[in-house]
Order: structure tokens, then C-alpha cells, then sequence
């Protein structure tokens, strides 16, 4: 009985264990997380350590996850690109056959390798190996012809520096719902309710309506992470987390595009496409001097009576397809800010039936008594983005 007391006061003493131990690949600060497959991988450190065999199969179902987490499959098709597109400047039917066959050839590789994941770097890798490939050869095949200024040389660096700078603000998050954030909303509540009482009067009304929104806003329980979420905020299937005015889950920058860094994405996406129609522009005024510049990415005398010139015509028409699809993306947000509403929003609203199609399927709104105060709140929010 004596022991009782010592007891009870170690338990008081003692550090808490957590309720759900959390291992090493589910810990984003984790550097070796990457590596992490418990199940498989520790039962192949255990059995070396002990000198034991393998199990049949143990050895290859390591090195698939190590090998499956470590993006080796990108590989593959970081080295079929450039073949392919050199394969393409042999002749102008290899070319429309392979430029039109490629995004095909691109998804199909995709599911095939990366369907059982959630997250990956498949097209970011992609993306960024494309940007850095078509410079490359901007330098070394476009620039010694001359023709091109050292002040348009600047240009379209400072252009990819500043595509790339803008990505990685991207990168940095885009605003998740922590746990704390009910209690800190009740906190500013109560300050302002505080505020108002001491000043004997009501806020002005010139107060920004999206503010009152938000602080006089339903919040609601997420029925996945069971915590409460500020209006307007989405959970996010592929990152697992809710996340603050959600737009929609990027697969080119593998993240989502929520309240913080919605911003520095339109951005990313505006310099990317400026840079790259330049770009294209003295492309095709140094390959094809006579030709109008309209006319020049159709039709092109000569352009394949050498490899190098061919290559990089090819190459004109693969950064127009890609600045294409990502011209119709940034055409798409514009016109969702525009309305003020998330591509979230305007894909819920289509599903429940609550909503319509405008401008030929490229937003869709909710349906309004007055769509001029749906413009004028959308220039409203316009000018918060970029102000």
C-alpha cells in the first residue's frame, strides 16, 4: 500500500504517450520518409541484421517501393522526350504524327506507372525537364544564328527566373485548416465584439464585405478530418487535408491551389505563358525570316534541310501546345475570379444542379438575380488579389 502513492505520482510524471504513434513516412519533415514502406522494409532490416534469408520475393517487393517512392519510372520518359522529338524533326509527317500522339503517349505512361498514388512528381518533373530543355536549346541552336538581341536573351531568362521563383512561392503551401483555427476565430471575434463595446459603436460600414463574411460565416465540420473549417474551405481528397478557399488539386505543381498561394499561381501561370509565346516568337522570326509570324508555325521552307533547324521547329510547335493548354487554365481561373467563385464551387454547383454554364463550358456560376453584382463582386476580388 506503501507503493501506491509512488506510483500515482510517476504517473503524473510521466510524459504522455500518443493516442496513434505516427511513423516516419506519414511525417513530411521526415528526410528519409521517402524510403519508408513499414511493413516490407523493416522486415527486411530486421531479417539482415539477424543473418536470415530473404523470403521469396521480399528483396524485389523493397526495392519496387524504394524504387516506386524515389519517382524512378520518371526516367523512362525524361530520355524518351528528347528522342522523340528529334525522331519528330525528321519529316513533317513523323511530326504530326508524334506531337499528336504524345499527350496520349503521356497519360497513358502516367496511369500506368503512378495510378496507385495519391501525390507525385510526374508532371512537375515533367514540366520543369520541358522548360529547362527548350532553353537549352534557345542557347545553343537559336542564339548562334543570330538575329536575336542580348536585351531579348535577358528577356526571356528573367521571364523563366521569374516562372520558376513564382512555382516555388507556389510550392510553399496552400493555406491547410489546422485544428487551432476555430479557437483563434472565436479569439478575434471576441476582440473585435470587445473593440466595439469600448467604442460604443458599431464597426464603419465601409468594412470589407468579404471580412464580415468571414467572420459571420457558417463554419462547418469536415466529415473526413472532423474538424471545424471556415466558409468556402474544401477538403482535399489527394493531399488529405482541408484546405483554406480551395480551387482545385494541381497535378502540374502537385499541390493544391487554396487561399495563400492562389495568388503567386496566377502569376506563375501568366509569366509562364508571356515567356513562352516570346519565346516562340523568335523562334520562328529566326528560323523562318520571311514568313509572317502567323504563317511561319504552318508553313516554313526549308526548315528541314538541316536537323538542328528541324529540331527546333518541332520543338516551336511542342511549346505551343503546351502554352495552349495552359493559356485555356489561366482563361478558366480569370473567368472563375471574375464571378467570384472557385473551380470548386463551379463544379459542385454544376453537379448539384444548382448552377450553368457560360461562356461555352468555361465558367460556371451559380445562378443570380443580377449578374452585374456577381461582375462587380468579382472585380472586387480581383483587386483584393493583386492589391
Amino acid at each position: 500500500s506503501h507503493l501506491l502513492p509512488a506510483i500515482m505520482k510517476w504517473e503524473k510524471l510521466k510524459p504522455p504517450e500518443p493516442d496513434d504513434p505516427m511513423c516516419c513516412c506519414e511525417c513530411d519533415i521526415y528526410q528519409y520518409g521517402c524510403c519508408c514502406d513499414c511493413e516490407d522494409l523493416d522486415e527486411a532490416f530486421n531479417r539482415w541484421l539477424k543473418d536470415k534469408p530473404n523470403k521469396n520475393g521480399c528483396q524485389s517487393q523493397v526495392l519496387g517501393t524504394v524504387i516506386d517512392n524515389l519517382e524512378i519510372s520518371m526516367i523512362p520518359v525524361l530520355v524518351l522526350l528528347p528522342l522523340l522529338l528529334w525522331v519528330a524533326a525528321l519529316h513533317y509527317l513523323l511530326g504530326i504524327t508524334i506531337l499528336t500522339t504524345l499527350p496520349g503517349l503521356v497519360l497513358w505512361y502516367y496511369y500506368a506507372t503512378h495510378r496507385r498514388r495519391r501525390r507525385t512528381l510526374f508532371f512537375l518533373t515533367l514540366a520543369l525537364y520541358s522548360l529547362a530543355y527548350m532553353y537549352y536549346l534557345f542557347i545553343t541552336e537559336i542564339l548562334p544564328r543570330g538575329g536575336v538581341s542580348h536585351l531579348q536573351v535577358c528577356t526571356v531568362t528573367a521571364g523563366m527566373i521569374l516562372t520558376i521563383g513564382f512555382l516555388v512561392h507556389t510550392k510553399r503551401g496552400p493555406g491547410f485548416v489546422t485544428a487551432s483555427l476555430p479557437e483563434t476565430h472565436s479569439q478575434i471575434q471576441e476582440a473585435d465584439k470587445d473593440s466595439a463595446h469600448l467604442n460604443g459603436s458599431i464597426q464603419p460600414a465601409a468594412e470589407p464585405q468579404a471580412t464580415q463574411a468571414t467572420l459571420t460565416g457558417k463554419w462547418s465540420k469536415c466529415p473526413v478530418c472532423k474538424i471545424m473549417r471556415p466558409p468556402r474551405a474544401g477538403h482535399c481528397r489527394t493531399c488529405g487535408s482541408c484546405v483554406l478557399r480551395l480551387d482545385h488539386h494541381c497535378v502540374w505543381i502537385n499541390s493544391c491551389v487554396g487561399q495563400r498561394n492562389h495568388r503567386s499561381f496566377l502569376l506563375t501561370l501568366g509569366v509562364f505563358v508571356l515567356t513562352s509565346l516570346y519565346g516562340i516568337r523568335l523562334v520562328l522570326c529566326s528560323l523562318c525570316p520571311r514568313q509572317h509570324l502567323m504563317t511561319a508555325l504552318f508553313y516554313c521552307p526549308g526548315v528541314y534541310s538541316q536537323s538542328s533547324t528541324a529540331l527546333c521547329f518541332t520543338c516551336a510547335w511542342y511549346s505551343s501546345i503546351v502554352t495552349a493548354g495552359l493559356l485555356y487554365l489561366l482563361v478558366v481561373q480569370v473567368l472563375n475570379i471574375s464571378f467570384n467563385v472557385t473551380e470548386r464551387e463551379a463544379q459542385l454547383a454544376l453537379r448539384n444542379k444548382t448552377g450553368q454554364s457560360r461562356l461555352w463550358g468555361l465558367s460556371s456560376v451559380a445562378h443570380l438575380s443580377s449578374s452585374t453584382s456577381c461582375l462587380l463582386t468579382g472585380c472586387i476580388f480581383i483587386c483584393k488579389l493583386y492589391c
